[in-house]
């Protein structure tokens, strides 16, 4: 996935979910996103319990939550 296009689809407003970031606008938080994988469903079962949702959206997610958890730890 090329990196402009998973930014596109995480958005944030802080009049929808509390300001956390959602997919596309919607009201599907990449939480939800997160929840529904450590749950242990796959991608197809994600796909059917969030219509709305798209396979890139879930890429998306995930590469969200790897950029905001990528940073060095410098030890003391």
């Amino acid at each position: 996935m090329e990196s402009s296009s998973w930014k596109d689809r995480i958005t944030t407003d802080p009049l929808k979910c509390g300001g956390r970031p959602c997919i596309r606008g919607m009201r599907i938080r990449v939480t939800d996103i997160l929840d529904l994988l450590a749950a242990g469903l796959d991608r197809a079962q994600i796909l059917e319990e969030l219509p709305d949702l798209e396979n890139e959206d879930i890429d998306a997610a995930l590469k969200y939550v790897s950029q905001r958890f990528d940073h060095p730890i410098l030890a003391a």
